[in-house]
Formats: C-alpha cells, sequence, structure tokens
C-alpha cells in the first residue's frame, strides 16, 4: 500500500527540518517547571495560540485584551482552543465529526450553518491562495483527509499536521473561518500523534511570527510539486520551533515567580 505521507517526509530538506523541530520539543519537554506545570504552561500556550490565530484570521487584538475581546473571530477561536483537549481521542476515529465541532465552535455568530460544509459561494481569500475547489471537490478532498488521519503512515507527526493545516486552509471546506479550523487541526493533530502530547507549543503563534512565509509557503504547496510541498512543511517545522520558543519562554516567566 503506498504511504504518500511517507514520500512527503522523504522530500528535500524535510527530514532536517522535522527532526530540527523534534529536538527542540524534546529539549522544552525536559524543563523543570514542566513536571508539575505542565497544565499552567499549555493553558498559557492555548491563549496565545488562540489570539494568534484570530489575528491570521484578520483580527488582531493584544495579548492582555483578549479575556474581555468580543470580536466573534476572537471568541470563536477561544473557543476552539478550550475545546480541543476534549476533541483529541475523537480525532483519530472520527475526524470529520471533528472538524464540525471545531466550525461550530469558530463560526458562532458568523454564518447561519456552523458545522456545515459550503454549498457554494466564493469563501474568503486572506492568503491569495485563488479560487477555492468547488464544493463537491472539497468534500472529496477531506474524504481523502479522512483517511490520511484514520489510516496508517511512517510519517512523522509533523508532516501529517502539515498536510491537514495545508488542506483544510486550501480547501476553504466550511466557507468561514477555515483558517482557524485548519490552525485548530494541525495543533490536536501535533498532540495526538505523538510530537507534543502536552500541547505546550503555540505553532500558531509560529505561523503568525513568521509573517508573509506562511501565505507564500501555502502558495507553493498550491503548485503541488515536490519543492512546493516541501517549502511548506519546512515552515511549518519553523512554526513548531518557534511555538516551542514561546512555551520555553512560558516555562521560564514560570520559574522566575
Amino acid at each position: 500500500m503506498s504511504d504518500p505521507l511517507a514520500a512527503i517526509a522523504e522530500l528535500p530538506g524535510v527530514s532536517e527540518a522535522v527532526a530540527d523541530a523534534r529536538k527542540a520539543v524534546d529539549r522544552l519537554y525536559g524543563h523543570r517547571v514542566l513536571r508539575r506545570k505542565s497544565p499552567e504552561v499549555s493553558a498559557r500556550s492555548a491563549l496565545r495560540g488562540a489570539r494568534a490565530s484570530a489575528a491570521l484570521e484578520g483580527v488582531d487584538v493584544p495579548l492582555e485584551a483578549i479575556p474581555e475581546a468580543t470580536d466573534p473571530v476572537v471568541q470563536g477561536a477561544l473557543r476552539v482552543s478550550a475545546e480541543l483537549g476534549r476533541l483529541g481521542p475523537t480525532w483519530r476515529s472520527a475526524p470529520r465529526q471533528v472538524l464540525a465541532r471545531l466550525h461550530t465552535l469558530a463560526a458562532a455568530g458568523l454564518t447561519e450553518n456552523p458545522g456545515r460544509p459550503r454549498a457554494g459561494g466564493e469563501p474568503p481569500d486572506l492568503l491569495d491562495l485563488g479560487a477555492a475547489p468547488g464544493p463537491e471537490e472539497s468534500v472529496a478532498r477531506v474524504g481523502g483527509l479522512v483517511d490520511l488521519v484514520t489510516g496508517t503512515t511512517a510519517a512523522p507527526a509533523l508532516v501529517l499536521a502539515a498536510v491537514v493545516h495545508a488542506e483544510l486552509t486550501v480547501l476553504r471546506p466550511f466557507g468561514s473561518v477555515d483558517g482557524v479550523v485548519a490552525r485548530a487541526a494541525e495543533r490536536l493533530t501535533l498532540v495526538e500523534f505523538g510530537l507534543d502530547p502536552k500541547s505546550l507549543a503555540a505553532v500558531e503563534l509560529g505561523h503568525l511570527e513568521l509573517g508573509a512565509a506562511y501565505g507564500e509557503s501555502l502558495r507553493a504547496y498550491l503548485t503541488g510539486t515536490p519543492e512546493g510541498v516541501a517549502t511548506w512543511v519546512r515552515h511549518c517545522a519553523s512554526a513548531v520551533t518557534l511555538g516551542v520558543r514561546e512555551a520555553t519562554a512560558i516555562c521560564e516567566a514560570m520559574q522566575r515567580g
């Protein structure tokens, strides 16, 4: 049986980038603060991730203002972040159900049919990705993504997470705040497939800090070329490493008291 993710993992520069991200995560997990306070670090990371995800969706609110923010995109990102820990076990067995739940949380107050695939119309294009695939093609490709999540692969978790993120962002299957859903699904994959089981790395913040490279790397992925796909996976590895750096800073601040 073919393993398309394993083939992606062998593209130029991917294995090295993935290994560097893995080393960064391993160093983080050795921090003494995590012996007793990993849930608190995870909660702080989740807040930063939600803020970054909303910013990538076009609503940039300072971190200190997030708890009181009333913007529906920010509120949706916060609801998604709070729910991720409960969705993990279902992600491996029923990813379609989890995606619907994530969109229901993210899009409350923004659309009449949250959690349902878009039936038509052109969804927002915040990253200059071009026209989204039609509803039928989108549904079919989400089906292929479901097969990847529920199947088996020799590829590292980061490669699967990168493909999950890219496909959902490119397909825009729900037609609103698909980016929030995509980034949540990426983080969920990193947790459930073993790279970051305590959900410490603020990977969404990593994407935000990489600036224009986020959209550029997704557009490279869209080309479908080996070079383009490798560019995107390497970008995701960098985002994880930056997310680890943020989690390490959280640990250091807590250690100082």
